[in-house]
């Protein structure tokens, strides 16, 4: 699998589990659910009642202070993603729409912050600056 369809696969997986926790969990896990009904239509239903239960995973989870659960079912759902993409690369394109058009917004709106590892790369010639932050707030100064 090239570069790209990885950062895809581990940035939806990642966003997914994270929404999971919020109020928008069920749009964003029907989105999920729609996305594998075009690929493999005989798991969706599965798919749908897997995420139902990650939900409750990740509210204990997180009601007993356990982060390694998360991490599990983030590295859980990256997967599932990646063999998605997997059997058929033609799915990408969708995949990234959802993300952009469903999840990332759900994640923005409800005030989440994304869990796990940042990959970022970069490179500047000449005179060139490049500022990176994988989330949060940055703020660049002159001196």
């Amino acid at each position: 699998m090239d570069a790209e369809l990885l950062t895809l696969a581990n940035t939806a997986g990642t966003t997914l589990v994270t929404l999971l926790a919020t109020d928008a969990w069920g749009k964003s896990a029907s989105a999920v659910g729609d996305l594998w009904r075009r690929v493999h239509p005989e798991r969706a239903e599965a798919v749908r009642a897997e995420l139902v239960e990650a939900r409750a995973e990740v509210l204990a989870a997180q009601a007993a202070g356990d982060g390694v659960v998360e991490s599990e079912l983030v590295a859980e759902w990256r997967r599932r993603l990646r063999r998605l993409l997997a059997a058929d690369p033609g799915v990408a394109a969708e995949l990234r729409r959802v993300l952009d058009e469903e999840l990332t917004p759900a994640l923005s709106a409800s005030g989440r912050n994304w869990t796990g590892d940042v990959d970022m790369r970069a490179e500047a010639s000449g005179h060139g600056r490049v500022y990176q932050v994988g989330q949060g707030t940055q703020h660049i100064t002159e001196q």
